[in-house]
């Protein structure tokens, strides 16, 4: 992604934040080994620590790296057109949902493979696929159209759906940044009031990720890119937010883990629902990102986000590895989608093997690194030092950062 300065419409590289890079990764680790149900490995992911998992903090990641790309582009409208600031987005857009298809499509011949080789019918009703085997004709409509989507490859539509709004969200961070924070919220508080969503034809229902509910951390990860990208901090620095914050964290341990405790605060919520309080205020409801989520990622981010020592070991050179994982985001997100479901198919086969599980989650992560570092050669080859004759001879054109 380039980043373009508003200046004089000079294109000037800036530097990537490592935190960013590094959490991408890391989020992505995690939701690899959340996709390959049945491994001991899940014990250590996020949503062991609270209310949100890894995708509510993924969505603010890529909301702070939409930001940070492309607010550049759509702050110089005036001087080069509205189009030289939306093209970039919508271009990433359609390459979001054509690397779904893929995915979907790629996923339902992973599944068919190991049913007609290997005998694992027991497969096709898992993931949504039943449609597709039973349904086909409307199934392949509706994957055409985002409606029908296969389980642990359906983040990317709303994700892409996000991001053709994100140059008209970008302009508005710009010039009144509360006012779209306003809307946001706005429009996730009438999306659960009214359970709007986008139908998942031919199924019942809507999207598992909806975007009208899941815009809200990604317009705030969205206002904290552009603020980063200006030196500044969205949500300033603040003892006593950070102590709010922070003591949220612990109390949703608490809920999560102290006997007795937990129990007590959901009768309080099924109590507060039944007095007319809105589903999304009161339940754990992840499609319609519920409050007790919303306010979990916030306060997680938040607190990481005020540490120094997170800044510091996130530019660690043993970080690296994570660092490469998500400047490449796309590229692992998708290796790692087609290895977390022919690892439910391996797993599936060889279900009486119990170290497989120990073994398949490191080996993949591994093999992700591994893309990752490939996929990651022209920055590394834009960055190397030239040799003083040849920079003498035939000057490189500078690059833009990606």
């Amino acid at each position: 992604m380039s980043r373009l300065d508003p200046p004089r419409g000079a294109a000037v590289p800036r530097p990537r934040d490592p935190r960013i890079d590094l959490f991408r990764g890391l989020l992505l680790v995690m939701i690899f080994v959340d996709h390959v149900p049945g491994n001991w490995y899940e014990n250590l992911t996020l949503r062991n620590w609270g209310f949100s998992d890894a995708a509510e903090s993924f969505f603010v990641m890529s909301g702070m790296a939409a930001g940070l790309a492309y607010s550049g582009g759509v702050v110089q409208w005036r001087a080069r057109g509205l189009w030289h600031g939306i093209a970039p987005v919508w271009k990433r857009a359609w390459t979001l949902y054509v690397t779904h298809i893929f995915l979907t499509m790629a996923g339902i011949a992973i599944f068919a493979i190991a049913a007609e080789a290997f005998g694992l019918t027991a497969l096709l009703g898992k993931n949504n696929l039943r449609q597709v085997f039973e349904n086909t004709g409307p199934a392949i409509i509706g994957i055409v159209t985002l409606g029908h989507q296969i389980g642990y490859v359906n983040i990317l539509p709303a994700y892409s759906v996000l991001l053709l709004a994100a140059p008209f969200a970008i302009l508005l961070a710009l010039r009144a940044p509360l006012l779209l924070l306003v809307g946001a919220v706005a429009l996730w508080f009438v999306t659960g009031l009214l359970r709007l969503n986008i139908p998942a034809y031919p199924n019942p229902g809507g999207w598992f990720f909806n975007p009208f509910a899941w815009q809200l951390i990604f317009a705030i990860g969205l206002l904290t890119g552009v603020a980063l990208r200006d030196g500044r901090r969205f949500v300033p620095v603040n003892r006593a937010l950070f102590g709010l914050a922070a003591g949220w964290l612990v109390v949703v341990l608490a809920w999560r883990y102290v006997p007795g405790f937990g129990p007590a605060m959901n009768h309080g919520m099924a109590k507060l629902g039944a007095l007319g309080l809105p589903f999304h205020i009161t339940s754990h409801d992840k499609t319609f990102l519920p409050m007790l989520r919303l306010l979990h990622v916030l306060a997680l981010v938040y607190v990481v986000s005020c540490l120094p020592l997170i800044t510091r070991l996130s530019a660690h050179s043993l970080a690296e590895p994570l660092r490469v994982m998500g400047r490449q985001g796309l590229l692992v997100f998708s290796a790692g989608a087609l290895l977390s479901l022919a690892g439910q198919a391996v797993l599936a086969y060889f279900d009486d093997v119990a170290i497989l599980p120990w073994l398949y989650i490191p080996a993949g992560t591994v093999a992700l690194w591994g893309m990752a570092w490939l996929g990651d050669w022209k920055r590394r080859k834009a960055r190397a030092p030239q040799p003083a004759e040849q920079t003498v001879a035939a000057p490189i054109p500078p690059v833009a950062a990606e």
